[in-house]
């Protein structure tokens, strides 16, 4: 968990207070807020660090499978069923089980996780009951206080997920993380598409501080992604437009001016030199055709005296 944020602190001192415990965690947030990033701290936490971490997407579950996928087959319980399945519970048997946008499960599978939750006990299908020793940690976006009141969530199954509630902020919440989160992804994602690229320009920074980031910290690492690949040089590549929803005319404009401004201030310190060392492209950590057509399109001709 990167950043020093009061509220990421709230979050670790809370990951720190149960994770010796077998208390069953229920994390809440919006998408992209790093729910599993967070559970899996908390496996490596607790006492059942060297058992397996076994993350599910409820989202994933396969209806008319689920009971399979959950806690496995025996060969013959049903069409297809040649050999032995084991289910997730008994791959996270003395683990962790993460259960991955819980609001998302259907019902069918919601009234097996309640009785593996009171009874620790499963039954494959076509086998015999198999005890289990997991830890739960769910995860979900919605408010499932909401969706157990409205129907739409078994509220037994709630009760039993909400012993202990973490709520992760959005990244608008914790604006103050955002520089050193930029920085982290940045050093990962240049190492992995083997770019120079190891700075990152003030004035991408102020873009990155002001959006809300409705992605969240997923967002925001997409968005150094893509900086990353398309950039030429030790300069973080940027356009506004990348940003969800965000790219206003204002913004666009403002960023326009800015992006101007920067070649005009390398054009002069370069007297006009484009190519070469100590020139214009050099400077701003671009390849020369790329700035020849960034020139075009902010109306700057070589043989203007703009520049000078």
């Amino acid at each position: 968990m990167i950043g020093n944020s009061p509220s990421l602190n709230a979050v670790r001192r809370a990951v720190e207070r149960v994770a010796s415990t077998d208390a069953t965690v229920l994390l809440l947030g919006e998408t992209g807020t790093g729910k599993e990033l967070v559970a899996r701290a908390l496996h490596n936490s607790s006492p059942r660090r060297t058992s397996a971490f076994v993350p599910v997407s409820c989202v994933a579950l396969a209806p008319g499978l689920i009971t399979s996928e959950l806690f496995g087959h025996e060969p013959g319980a049903f069409t297809n069923a040649v050999k032995k399945r084991i289910g997730r519970f008994e791959q996270a048997h003395g683990g962790t089980l993460f259960l991955d946008e819980i609001g998302e499960m259907p019902e069918e599978a919601q009234a097996l996780l309640l009785r593996v939750l009171q009874e620790r006990v499963i039954e494959r299908v076509g086998g015999d009951a198999v005890p289990v020793d997991v830890r739960i940690v769910a995860a979900t976006n919605r408010n499932l206080a909401e969706e157990a009141s409205a129907g739409r969530f078994r509220a037994d199954l709630f009760y039993r997920l909400n012993v202990f509630p973490i709520a992760l902020p959005p990244l608008r919440e914790r604006r103050e993380d955002i520089p050193v989160l930029a920085e982290h992804f940045l050093r990962e994602l240049a190492g992995r598409h083997r770019r120079s690229v190891s700075r990152i320009p003030a004035s991408t920074l102020r873009f990155l501080m002001v959006h809300d980031w409705p992605g969240n910290i997923r967002e925001l690492r997409n968005v150094l992604e893509r900086g990353v690949i398309v950039s030429e040089g030790d300069d973080l590549a940027f356009d506004p437009s990348w940003l969800a929803g965000a790219s206003t005319a204002e913004t666009a404009q403002t960023w326009a001016a800015q992006e101007r401004q920067r070649i005009l201030d390398a054009l002069r310190a370069a007297a006009g030199r484009v190519y070469g060392p100590g020139g214009a492209a050099q400077r701003l950590g671009l390849n020369p055709t790329t700035l020849y057509g960034k020139m075009k399109k902010h109306g700057i001709a070589k043989s203007d005296t703009n520049w000078k």
